[in-house]
């Protein structure tokens, strides 16, 4: 019976493989069932290995090499399909984007598919039942997940890492080795029980497992150690800052009318409830005046004064023009009570068709333009520093900068708290919010600083320098937080990539060895 099913091309190499990409969704934010990748992943090594050893024989049609590439992209699709689906949902908000919506539900999963379908094709013919090809798929995973994260301005979205989201204490070994590093050790881990798979002995099996309990065994005890360590350092910390997050639920509109805009501004103000004997710094989401550049705002300056004090920030995010004023930046800025900036911050990592048009000058003249409200693309911001106010060194970060742990590794060594604006409306009520929320535990813990959130219909939060949620309102939630938050000292830089290439290089050799020696 297995065996006829095996033998079943359509089956084996599109039904299959696209059925257990699609449900690696599950483990990731909000359902966190990390266990299915325990299945996944050793399943899509044992069909790797079995399409390499069978295709000549069963599937006499086409070489094996270009099932091997139809067993990845199908695994692929399913697995992007399944996981960003969500992204579609910003195309709902104008009506000449609807018709987009099918284009990017498959064309987006079909692209990323590639990374994937070009891990079975190039290391496919080399794989066998055996433990150095483990550590070849593994170290072949890891890199198509890094040059995703870096290519054609990066998306290292749903790193195999993430599922281990919800696992404080397994996850602190972050802050040590870095995020890729932490995601070729992941994908090694859920690719142990295929030796269920292998010819070797039954105490080989049983050690394998033992191996990968042992292995988590160690980073629960690390990472648990870690927070004990942290909860008596943190009673030591004399410097905090006051901060209030802000979280309005406003409806996703463009084209404000000036009613409109005094309506939001009165309820930021009512939900920030304003302490005249305290210093606070008042964080509000991206989104909030959409469409709205920062001069317009000038007119409503009397509410700002008579609502806040001089000991009173407020951080938000808003559109500012160049110098020249000939384009304009997505920012961040701190505004006193007089609505005078005092520290701002331009967006780096700009979303591609979202707030920049790639290829511009050529796709205007199909009548395409970026999703966001204004006519060309947003500016690239290049400052990564931090913004001082109230004895806080800020590390700033606007909505998708949330996703990429380099801008955490390269600011300043003497950041102290963590800042992450955005507008999450756009998503509606899917899994999206969920999954951009989870990348704030993790950069948290790489960054050793309390990361502060404040999304419009996402999920606000306080988040310790452990990754710990000690405070948050849910998407679609209407209120404040607010906070005590200690400011901690950083002296060490992460070194993330270093130690990502030395376990790819350690992998690679090891895979060579038993190679070169005949080991099984």
């Amino acid at each position: 019976m297995l065996e006829r099913y095996q033998n079943n091309k359509f089956l084996v190499l599109y039904l299959l493989p696209f059925f257990i990409g699609s449900l690696t969704v599950f483990s990731f934010q909000p359902f966190n069932l990390t266990i299915i990748n325990f299945i996944i992943l050793p399943v899509f090594f044992y069909f790797i290995v079995f399409i390499k050893k069978k295709s000549q024989n069963i599937y006499r049609k086409k070489p094996y090499k270009i099932n091997l590439f139809i067993f990845g992209s199908a695994f692929g699709f399913g697995f992007y399909l399944s996981g960003i689906h969500w992204i579609t949902y910003s195309l709902t908000f104008e009506e000449n984007f609807k018709i987009l919506i099918p284009f990017g539900l498959i064309l987006i999963p079909l692209f990323l598919s590639l990374f994937f379908s070009l891990v079975t094709l190039i290391l496919g013919p080399f794989l066998k039942y055996n433990f150095s090809s483990l550590l070849l798929l593994s170290s072949g995973l890891a890199f198509s997940d890094f040059l995703r994260s870096k290519i054609l301005s990066g998306f290292p979205w749903n790193l195999w890492a993430y599922s281990f989201s919800w696992a404080s204490e397994i996850i602190q070994i972050l802050n040590k080795i870095g995020l890729f590093a932490f995601n070729i050790l992941s994908i090694t881990i859920f690719l142990i029980p295929a030796f269920l798979f292998f010819n070797a002995k039954l105490t080989h099996k049983i050690l394998s497992l033992i191996f990968v309990l042992l292995i988590l065994f160690f980073f629960y005890i690390y990472g648990n150690h870690s927070i004990n360590s942290n909860k008596e350092n943190l009673s030591l910390t004399d410097q905090k800052i006051n901060v209030k997050i802000v979280s309005p639920n406003f409806k996703l509109k463009y084209g404000l009318t000036v009613e409109e805009i005094e309506t939001r501004l009165k309820k930021l103000i009512r939900y920030s409830e304003p302490n005249n004997e305290e210093n606070t710094l008042f964080i509000w989401p991206e989104g909030v005046f959409s469409g709205l550049n920062y001069d317009q705002l000038f007119k409503f300056e009397k509410e700002f004064s008579k609502n806040f004090k001089k000991n009173h920030f407020i951080l938000f995010g808003i559109n500012r023009f160049n110098e020249d004023k000939t384009g304009y930046y997505n920012s961040l800025i701190i505004v006193n009570n007089s609505l005078e900036i005092i520290q701002e911050y331009n967006k780096q990592k700009l979303v591609p068709f979202g707030e920049f048009l790639p290829l511009e000058n050529i796709l205007n003249k199909f009548g395409l333009k970026k999703i966001t409200e204004g006519h060309g693309s947003f500016l690239s911001g290049n400052d990564n520093g931090s913004l001082k106010i109230l004895n806080a060194n800020i590390l700033p970060l606007i909505c998708y900068e949330i996703i990429f742990p380099e801008l955490i590794q390269s600011s300043d060594q003497d950041t102290n708290l963590v800042v992450n604006i955005s507008e999450d409306g756009w998503f509606g009520n899917s899994i999206g919010p969920y999954q951009h929320f989870a990348k704030g535990i993790f950069r948290a813990i790489e960054k050793n600083a309390f990361f502060i959130r404040s999304a419009n219909k996402g999920i606000s939060a306080i988040i310790s320098n452990n990754g710990l949620v000690l405070k948050k309102l849910y998407p679609n939630e209407a209120g404040n937080i607010e906070f005590e938050v200690p400011l901690i000292s950083n002296k060490n830089k992460n070194k993330n990539d270093l130690i990502f290439f030395v376990l790819l290089i350690t992998y690679i050799f090891i895979f060579n060895f038993y190679k070169k020696n005949n080991v099984k």
